[in-house]
């Protein structure tokens, strides 16, 4: 298969195997115990499992039985009229043990992908649920990394290890005593040479296992490296680093083919000795079993019903070592998970939340409200910050960076609570509301636009689900996103890829504001709507604000001039707290921080503010 053959699919699915391998195991396998409230729902599957198991195991065990009468007595010239009796016995057993597996395989798995498929989704209905103040501090690769290569090793566990364990568990035992009842002159002998042969085998596999994850790490970092240069190639080629990056790469390669190389040489010598120790003890072992049947004292069909039966427990034994580093690995999974569905949204409905009034009217008031970042507790990023928005009202909130611009919309959608203060929307304070329903009165349009891998359609029917497609074109072309989108290769079903990569900026603008137009919620907030836009992209978006702000309680955050002129009031924002306010010319007459953010960010000649200074003087 040629690399353009491989399905990326494929490919992530591969890299989460690998990165399973690498995950560490948990020191006992007490955690797998959590997951029986996802077992507990399936109590019909468990039970047709654990029969097919023990069905599966005690065929497996009466197969050597059966081999053996077949060698005493279905070989024999004197009995040549039962030799289609035993035959026939042992196609019964074989039968069944391919039926009992079958089932088991069918059962055990599906129960696995089960679970782990309600594992999946309630993790990410718990994730999606949590504040943003747990993804501070906590890195979204690693929930990703737990969302898929953690719930892909119990699923493994689950699917198969626990089964194999449970499995090879019980073919030990069984074997062990059937070995003791066919020769145990001939158990004693294996007794005493298993450990001398199991003991170098574990001992050089761990080797291998080592240079098998640092080969895997090895090609990770290759890949990570290729992948880095090859996402900002424009640059690379900008700045004529192909050179450079293809020896670094080279390097990596060699690195990662040195490892491999070691560990194709200890994989080697791990065959090597398998066979020579494996096959050694089992001719040691027949060797005395063959005296024994030339002196009579053994029978050739319990010789090799003997053999089977220390085949069996040599496989099982070796099994067990294989999977019990899979469990382990899957018991720290477990934990990460279980971590993950332990933690609490700070951001709750209360018990009892109050209803907002009927009537959305929109009315917004924070009320010296007080907050800081969990990231940042040592800062204010609102201090003492009151402000009264009456129904209709567009207000501008602008300042220097950091003055808390953007804080006071994640305090209205109530994505961090204040220390001190309220904010209240409607006359209800929103930590007394159910936070989907306050959110339900807000459109956003925010700075950073997001655009998910579906549709154009799809993309501003986020806005709102039920919404028809006649809604959707009609507030695509409000948002002046109607004349690209019909440009597209599949106009509205075009879909735009991840991160809306096929768009531009001022494109994937659009898309947002036809999302709030569509949404047309009571209150609107823009954070930095057209800082994205062309000119002539901007004054086609600000023509289609203009008609959404109309009769919405709108909170703007801007640096364009075109934006703040508009506004009822201008908030004029410093460390958290409220420096000035008022219109845009009461603002420049009165000189001060909006005076030089005027002619610094909105770009105002100097002799403009020369003459406004001179009409604030007459």
């Amino acid at each position: 298969m040629s690399q353009a053959d491989v399905h990326p699919g494929e490919e992530y699915a591969k890299s989460i195997e690998q990165e399973a391998q690498r995950r560490p195991a948990a020191k006992s396998v007490g955690p797998l115990a959590q997951l029986w409230p996802f077992l507990k729902p399936y109590p019909g599957m468990l039970a047709a499992a654990g029969t097919a198991l023990l069905a599966s195991t005690l065929f497996t065990l009466v197969m050597p039985v059966a081999v053996g009468d077949m060698v005493d007595h279905g070989f024999g010239s004197d009995q040549t009229q039962d030799i289609g009796k035993y035959f026939g016995f042992l196609l019964v057993v074989a039968t069944l043990l391919g039926i009992a597996t079958g089932i088991r395989f069918y059962f055990v798995t599906t129960l696995g992908e089960r679970i782990v498929a309600d594992l999946r989704k309630a993790i990410y209905n718990h994730i999606t649920g949590l504040s943003p103040e747990f993804f501070e501090v906590t890195r979204t690769g690693e929930v990703l990394s737990r969302l898929t290569t953690d719930t892909t090793l119990i699923q493994s566990v689950i699917g198969s290890s626990i089964s194999f364990a449970l499995r090879n568990s019980l073919m030990l035992v069984g074997a062990m005593v059937m070995l003791f009842i066919t020769s145990p002159k001939l158990t004693l002998l294996i007794l005493i040479g298993v450990p001398a042969v199991l003991l170098p085998l574990i001992l050089f596999g761990r080797v291998v296992r080592k240079l098998s994850r640092r080969s895997q790490d090895r090609v990770a970092d290759t890949s990570a490296q290729a992948g880095e240069s090859l996402n900002a190639i424009r640059v690379v080629q900008a700045f004529t680093h192909e050179d450079l990056d293809r020896a670094l790469f080279g390097d990596s390669v060699e690195s990662a083919f040195s490892v491999a190389r070691l560990r194709i040489v200890a994989r080697s010598i791990l065959t090597a000795l398998v066979i020579t120790i494996v096959f050694g003890g089992i001719a040691g072992v027949l060797w005395v079993g063959a005296s024994d049947v030339q002196t009579g004292t053994m029978s050739g069909g319990d010789l090799a019903q003997f053999i089977f039966f220390a085949i069996m427990v040599a496989a099982s034994a070796g099994g067990l070592s294989e999977v019990w580093g899979e469990v382990q690995r899957a018991a720290g999974a477990t934990e990460r998970l279980m971590e993950l569905l332990a933690v609490d949204p700070v951001i709750k409905a209360p018990d009892n939340p109050i209803a907002l009034p009927a009537a959305r009217r929109g009315e917004v008031a924070f009320q010296n409200v007080t907050l800081r970042y969990p990231a940042r507790p040592e800062h204010a990023a609102l201090n003492g910050f009151s402000l009264s928005i009456a129904p209709g009202e567009t207000v501008a909130l602008v300042g220097p960076s950091g003055a808390g611009k953007s804080t006071v919309i994640q305090a209205l959608l109530r994505f961090y609570d204040p220390e001190a203060g309220r904010v209240v929307v409607d006359g209800v304070d929103i930590r007394d509301a159910d936070p989907r329903a306050v959110r339900e009165r807000i459109s956003l349009v925010p700075q950073d636009t997001v655009v998910f891998g579906m549709t154009a359609l799809e993309n501003i029917r986020y806005g709102r689900p039920d919404a028809s497609d006649d809604e959707i074109h009609a507030a695509a072309k409000a948002a002046q996103a109607d004349e690209f989108i019909e440009r597209l290769p599949e106009k509205y079903d075009t879909h735009l890829g991840e991160r809306g990569v096929t768009l531009s900026g001022g494109q994937r603008q659009r898309i947002a504001v036809a999302r709030a137009i569509l949404r047309d919620a009571p209150i609107l907030l823009l954070d930095e709507a057209t800082s994205a836009l062309d000119a002539e992209s901007e004054r086609l978006v600000q023509n289609a604000l203009d008609t959404l702000m109309e009769g919405r309680t709108t909170i703007v955050i801007a640096h364009r001039l075109a934006t703040v002129l508009k506004a009822d009031r201008i908030i004029v924002m410093n460390n958290g707290q409220i420096e000035a306010e008022g219109t845009h010319e009461e603002l420049v007459r009165a000189g001060g921080l909006y005076a030089r953010l005027a002619r610094l960010q909105f770009g105002e000649a100097q002799e403009d503010r020369a003459a406004l200074d001179v009409v604030a003087a007459s």
